[in-house]
């Protein structure tokens, strides 16, 4: 394993604002940076009353802004919901002003429901064209020949970094074929992980952009002083995954004893098999869950991701990850 990274997906915990959360944001991302972790990528989710990060590239520049060195970007923007060129043109501006620290994750879903994706898009099309998309857009970062007709400005010459995210084999036989980085959302939909990294690296295309398949996933985190602790924490992302779950999204809810008698069982069972993926408990917990999720699955890249409602215990539970990822990556590495 190369590298460890982090999603945040801006939550907004109950008894705070948007505005807090975007601010968190920025905090959690400049401790991101002085604890080593490589990236910090931010979602596109939309009318979700519990994550701010909606406009996800001016939140993209707004973090890059308030740090100096880590890489910044989206995991991911979902291309559906935009033309190829303001996307290009998006990305080649944050790239511009911040230049080799920006990049390009790209996903299928709406990233939201139906209702809200047909006031996104206006006009829903019928046919699937998002490998098309990706490569139109591919095409407006690199450098355009004399005669081109349209141009991404900024965008053009600009090579941004792009990745296909996914959660089936589809976008691992895209990214395979187009010879891109690939990332998985195992975070939340784990099903098929391990056959769909088996499909990328087994089909991968040598392209310009890699010589050989790189492929990260994604784990949930929830790290305290003590296992206890951490399991406590970890029920404001049960309770929200639950609530999603069953069309009742919010804001992120605090932390419960008695999580189980507020989830009901059939519910329970698709939370904890769609957040299965995850390390949750102490330091020492912590290492021995992630290092069998490392020796299982072989992935160049982790990326972990967690909503914690109380923002300093978020904090502490990705610094604690980045010290046992140190750890595990010097290891490895020796």
């Amino acid at each position: 394993m190369h590298h460890y990274s982090l999603l945040d997906l801006s939550p907004v915990p109950e008894g705070s604002s948007t505005a807090q959360a975007l601010a968190n944001t920025v905090a959690l991302a400049q401790l991101a940076e002085a604890s080593g972790y490589h990236r910090f990528w931010l979602a596109e989710h939309h009318n979700m009353p519990g994550i701010a990060s909606a406009a996800t590239a001016i939140v993209i520049g707004h973090v890059a802004g308030a740090t100096k060195t880590i890489r910044v970007g989206a995991g991911g923007i979902m291309l559906p919901n935009h033309a190829p060129l303001i996307v290009a043109e998006q990305f080649g501006t944050l790239e511009t002003l911040y230049p080799g620290r920006i990049d390009l994750g790209l996903g299928r879903a709406p990233g939201t429901d139906m209702a809200t994706a047909r006031a996104l898009r206006r006009h829903m099309a019928p046919d699937d064209s998002f490998p098309q998309d990706v490569v139109e857009l591919m095409g407006y970062f690199d450098t355009p020949p004399e005669n081109a007709a349209v141009q991404a400005i900024p965008g053009a010459g600009t090579h941004v970094p792009v990745w296909i995210l996914g959660s089936s084999l589809y976008g691992a036989q895209l990214a395979a074929y187009l010879g891109l980085p690939y990332a998985f959302a195992s975070h939340f939909a784990p099903a098929m992980l391990e056959d769909a990294l088996a499909t990328y690296r087994s089909t991968f295309r040598p392209s310009q952009f890699l010589a050989e398949p790189y492929a990260m996933m994604a784990a949930g985190v929830c790290a305290a002083d003590t296992d206890a602790e951490a399991q406590f924490l970890r029920t404001s992302q049960m309770l929200a995954f639950a609530r999603l779950r069953t069309g009742k999204p919010g804001k992120l809810p605090r932390p419960v004893h008695d999580v189980e008698a507020q989830i009901p069982p059939q519910v329970m069972h698709g939370v904890e098999a769609a957040l299965s993926v995850a390390a949750v408990g102490s330091r020492a917990t912590l290492r021995r869950e992630l290092a069998a999720m490392i020796e299982r699955y072989q992935p160049d890249e982790l990326m972990v991701t967690g909503m914690i409602h109380d923002h300093t215990a978020r904090l502490r539970s990705f610094q604690i990850a980045a010290e046992v990822l140190t750890e595990l990556t010097q290891a490895k590495a020796a």
